[in-house]
């Protein structure tokens, strides 16, 4: 086992460093990558990792666990949602970045190069950002690649979260990916985006038992006794529900949001799930589900910029 930093040079604008563990097992097997922090105010799979970095024996382990701790230095140290502090970009809609770009492109050109195409697998931990109330849930992006479609399904299954969207509006061009997993699943690696967690919230004391922070934890190990990285056997999720389709609502307008609903709610079609006021009070938007649905994360702090999200309905596959 070692730890150190990642360095990305200073270009355009600041450097950074990317906290790293690399995990080496006694025996020969697959490489997984475990990428925590890509939104810096996502709290869970930064402390899971922490959790997992002093659980994982590389004397019972086969092949190799690589731990990326923190992505999203600026973000994380800046405490800010969505965007890096540095150059206002959104680091997991920037891969698989550019060596020559601002500091959220060289931080996802190095993740692309030094981890990614590194690996054989890869699990992208998330939460709700610091304004997003959440239930947890995975996604699995199918590519059309079968045998990584396949496999990525299984760690869907094997990560212990029974919500799972389909999502198959990722990009397909493995040089515009944009996201972490996606960059994995086009360049043939078996990936997956687990989320759980909300609004920054961490547990006080040392033991970290949130549980948000154990679904992660407990969805890696699970994950590492399907590809048979550690013993055991996996505990796969027996009826999950399926997401077929997705919407993300957006604000039309800043402002001040106010929101009606929970996450994990099951609302109808026209349902309004909340709304928008000037900074008088004055309403300017209402926003209803599109279709019959879940919530799967709402914006629960008052804040609302024009074009960023308000919630996010899901619909269960029948």
């Amino acid at each position: 086992m070692a730890s150190g930093y990642l360095d990305v040079p200073k270009g355009v604008d600041e450097a950074s460093r990317i906290p790293v563990t690399v995990i080496r097992g006694a025996r020969p097997g697959k490489t997984l990558a475990l990428l925590a922090g890509m939104h810096g105010y996502e709290y869970s799979s930064i402390l899971a990792l922490q959790r997992l970095r002093a659980q994982i024996d590389p004397k019972q382990l086969a092949g190799t666990v690589i731990l990326v701790h923190v992505s999203n230095m600026p973000s994380f140290l800046g405490r800010t949602i969505y965007y890096s502090p540095v150059d206002r970009q959104n680091l997991n809609r920037l891969f698989p970045g550019r060596a020559d770009g601002t500091v959220s492109e060289r931080i996802a050109y190095a993740i692309t190069k030094e981890v990614i195409e590194k690996s054989d697998y890869v699990i992208d931990m998330h939460s709700g950002d610091g304004n997003e109330s959440l239930r947890p849930y995975v996604y699995w992006s199918p590519t059309g690649n079968a045998k990584v479609d396949a496999e990525s399904k299984q760690m869907c299954l094997a990560y212990g979260l029974d919500h799972i969207v389909i999502d198959m509006e990722r990009p397909r061009d493995p040089a515009k990916s944009l996201y972490g997993s996606t960059t994995a699943t086009l360049r043939g690696k078996p990936a997956i985006t687990a989320e759980s967690g909300r609004l920054g919230e961490v547990p006080s004391g040392p033991l970290l038992t949130d549980e948000h922070i154990l679904q992660h934890e407990r969805g890696v190990l699970s994950v590492m006794r399907l590809l048979k990285m550690i013993p055991g056997e996996p505990a796969m999720v027996k009826s999950p529900l399926w997401i077929d389709k997705n919407v993300v609502l957006r604000s039309q307008n800043t402002g001040i949001f106010y929101a009606l609903v929970k996450r994990d709610e099951t609302v109808a079609a026209g349902t309004l799930l909340g709304y928008v006021t000037d900074f008088f009070g004055n309403k300017l938007e209402e926003v209803r589900a599109p279709f019959g649905g879940v919530i799967l994360y709402i914006v629960a702090t008052p804040p609302i910029t024009a074009g960023e999200p308000v919630g996010m309905v899901g619909h269960v596959k029948e």
